[in-house]
């Protein structure tokens, strides 16, 4: 799949991007010039120089110290949340097409009721009840992206448990975990990866969202949002102050939502391929 994907120019611009991204999240900390929580009143919102290449904040820390320092807790964040919300959707998903109508039901209820939850009193909520921290507000905000995950598992296990192939296996005696190993799973993934990188995306807009408003994150902590957030509040003596926060952002959000049109489309291609080569065989034939 990630060969079928370097076809289109987009997903290859987007990989470079992810790339870069991954960079800063793993070495970032070890790269920044100054200690991200260390304060120098006399260099209080400094523009971007030779010694503070973005500048310095409202108490004189390193912007650029602090942005490589917030990226790894902003990119680790997105991804806890978006795997909490992947086993929890993606498992219920599986069982609810394959264990009866009675989890089937469950599951569907459940899904439905964490739909109607508000992202943001609810994350409020669970921050408020297991404290303030990113883990718990990732914690929260992975419950509530579970029933996207849901709904695609569910859709393409319904597909393959309804195609001949897998009836014609159970008439000869194999049991439900060898149809899912052998299978659905193969079918589902692809669509589930789809899913995977496009809430990754919008997990860290969430993420972000989140620490702008000081939810989750524990000051004076680094975070992309809380960049942007502190970026603000003080525009109007450092307009350059919340720029690279905001790009960082946006750059990270478009790559993973070209990654995951990538995938879909390179998905769509591999299953027209396989219809024109049956069509072609039965010809022949």
């Amino acid at each position: 799949m990630l060969i079928s994907i370097l076809r289109y120019q987009s997903a290859r611009a987007a990989l470079i991007v992810l790339g870069l991204i991954l960079a800063l999240a793993v070495f970032g900390p070890m790269l920044a010039p100054f200690d991200p929580l260390e304060q120098d009143t006399s260099a209080i919102l400094q523009g971007p120089s030779g010694v503070h290449w973005l500048g310095t904040d409202n108490v004189g820390r390193d912007v650029f110290s602090r942005l490589l320092a917030g990226s790894t807790v902003s990119v680790l964040s997105a991804l806890q949340c978006v795997t909490i919300g992947f086993l929890l959707g993606v498992i219920p998903g599986f069982l609810s097409i394959y264990l009866g109508s009675g989890v089937e039901w469950f599951t569907l209820r459940l899904m439905d009721a964490l739909i109607t939850l508000p992202f943001l009193v609810f994350a409020v909520a669970m921050t408020a009840l297991l404290g303030n921290g990113l883990t718990q507000a990732m914690f929260a905000v992975g419950i509530l992206i579970a029933p996207a995950f849901y709904r695609v598992t569910r859709a393409a296990a319904l597909t393959v448990a309804n195609s001949q192939y897998v009836e014609a296996a159970e008439l000869m005696g194999a049991d439900t975990s060898w149809i899912i190993r052998r299978h659905a799973v193969r079918k589902v993934m692809p669509a589930v990866g789809v899913t995977f990188a496009s809430m990754t995306g919008a997990s860290l807009v969430i993420v972000s969202s989140l620490t702008f408003l000081g939810i989750g994150v524990v000051p004076p902590d680094p975070t992309w949002g809380g960049l942007l957030a502190g970026g603000l509040q003080y525009l109007y003596q450092s307009p350059f102050g919340p720029v690279v926060p905001a790009l960082l952002i946006v750059a990270t959000v478009w790559a993973l939502n070209a990654i995951a049109d990538a995938l879909r489309d390179a998905g769509g291609s591999s299953r027209r391929s396989v219809v024109k080569r049956s069509k072609v065989n039965a010809n022949v034939h």
